[in-house]
Parts: structure tokens; C-alpha cells; sequence
């Protein structure tokens, strides 16, 4: 597993002993097994985002503190340039930069997500988490599933959706996907 999500582990670990839960009540917020829970831990295994997201909203969280590490300080505005947002790159298909890590009691959590093309056979890794999501593209093509349901979105193209629904997302056409995701 790469260093990221290495750290990312340690945080968790570390929160959850902040905040004196047990490995049981946060499996359970994580909708998985005690077992599942501690690869997460240990960082042996890759942590999505959604299971990132509901374990910053049972805690208290900001999810990108649990993501990037930053407390998030401004409460005025945020300004991140073209290209330097906190980044995390959580598995090889997936790099995602946070356009407003540094704003403190966020209602949205905006990220630029960059989507590199996997083979054809590989399936497509579902998730959901609590709230809605907004994805505009910006370059490039990508298969979007939502409940079963299979999306073609280009650039320009938009959507916003239930992100308690599966969903799911890859590049089309052998070339890298970038869209904004919002999620709120």
C-alpha cells in the first residue's frame, strides 16, 4: 500500500482512540465487520472515500482532516490555485485534490478528481456514503453507474445525485477522466 493511505490509517487509529471508540462501534459506523475495520487500520487495504466520509461525520470531523492530515483554519474564504490543492492519491486509478482543505465548518466538501483508464475486464468499485454528490467533467469521457443504472458523461456533461445510491465511476476511451466532484 502506498504512504497515504498508510497515514490516512494512522489517523484513524488515532481518532478513534482520541474519542475512546471501540473497534466494534466503529465497524459499525462503517457499515463492515471488526475484522474489515482493522485492515483499514492497518493500512493494508485501500480506504474509500465514502467510508472516510461516514466516519468524519459520526466523529465530528472534517473529512479532509482524516484525508490530508490539515486542520482547516479559514472561515472567510479559501482561495486554491490552479493545480495545488491538498492532494491524496489513494489508489493508482484515483488522485483526488481538495479545493477547500483549508476552510474551516465546510457544508460542501469540493475535490478535483483525476480518473486514469483500468482494463475493460476490471470491474467497477461501487460505493456510497450519506448526502449528495454534484460531478461536472471537465475533460475527457467516463462510465458513471448510479443504482444499476449506467451514465456516459462528457465533458461539459453534469450530474447530481443521491450519493446513498451505489455508485460508481471509470475512464472511457483509454484517456484520464478529470471532473469536479462536490459533495455535500
Amino acid at each position: 500500500m502506498n504512504e497515504e493511505i498508510k497515514q490516512i490509517a494512522e489517523r484513524l487509529k488515532g481518532l478513534r482512540d482520541a474519542l475512546e471508540i471501540s473497534v466494534e462501534e466503529m465497524a459499525k459506523v462503517c457499515n463492515m465487520s471488526p475484522d474489515e475495520y482493522l485492515r483499514l487500520e492497518c493500512g493494508t487495504v485501500d480506504i474509500s472515500v465514502s467510508v472516510l466520509h461516514s466516519i468524519a461525520h459520526a466523529c465530528g470531523v472534517e473529512l479532509t482532516t482524516l484525508m490530508f492530515g490539515d486542520e482547516p483554519k479559514m472561515s472567510s474564504y479559501f482561495v486554491t490555485r490552479s493545480g495545488k490543492g491538498v492532494s491524496v492519491e489513494r489508489t493508482k486509478a484515483y488522485k483526488y485534490q481538495s479545493l477547500a482543505a483549508g476552510f474551516s465548518k465546510r457544508r460542501a466538501y469540493p475535490f478535483m478528481v483525476t480518473v486514469h483508464p483500468k482494463p475493460d475486464n476490471e470491474p467497477l468499485y461501487l460505493n456510497t456514503h450519506s448526502g449528495q454528490e454534484f460531478n461536472y467533467v471537465i475533460r475527457g469521457r467516463m462510465l458513471l453507474q448510479i443504482n444499476g443504472k449506467d451514465l456516459i458523461l462528457g465533458a461539459g456533461d453534469s450530474i447530481y445525485f443521491n450519493s446513498e445510491l451505489p455508485h460508481g465511476m471509470k475512464a472511457l476511451d483509454g484517456e484520464i477522466v478529470q471532473f469536479l466532484a462536490v459533495i455535500v
